[in-house]
């Protein structure tokens, strides 16, 4: 499974966001290109910040595995309702913040310690990796990057 760690993984997530345009159209879901890069944001800024918010909660453990197994996420699943977009975004300053938080999470990739996530509890490093990449990777063929 690709990881944020590696570097031509990352290279092929910046080139999937330059693909982007206000005019992206979703394939499944019901938020825009605009509010689905403001969405993605949450995981990386909680990998860059490395905040200790909390050890997780009992029924997200259940789905914990999927965030690192090379099998997909299906379509559709349900989003904490404090991660959906309910306005408009300005897509140019989301697609530059989301570059700038693909890079600065990059660059943690010699980072040994991790609080635990906040509704996943602990995760290794290479767990974090794998949940970056995937998450952005599900969004991203969301909108046919």
């Amino acid at each position: 499974m690709k990881t944020i760690w590696d570097a031509s993984a990352k290279e092929e997530l910046l080139n999937r966001v330059e693909k982007l345009s206000p005019e992206s159209q979703a394939q499944w879901g019901k938020m825009d290109v605009s509010q689905m890069l403001w969405h993605c944001k949450y995981p990386l800024k909680l990998a860059v910040k490395n905040e200790n918010k909390g050890n997780g909660q009992f029924f997200m453990k259940l789905f914990k595995k999927s965030l690192y197994s090379d099998k997909p996420f299906k379509q559709g699943l349900p989003t904490a309702k404090f991660l959906v977009a309910t306005e408009s975004k300005d897509f140019n300053a989301e697609k530059s913040q989301i570059i700038d938080l693909v890079n600065k999470t990059y660059e943690l990739k010699s980072r040994d310690s991790w609080n635990p996530h906040p509704i996943f509890g602990k995760l290794t490093h290479e767990q974090w990796g794998k949940m970056e990449y995937k998450h952005l990777d599900h969004h991203f063929k969301q909108f046919g990057v």
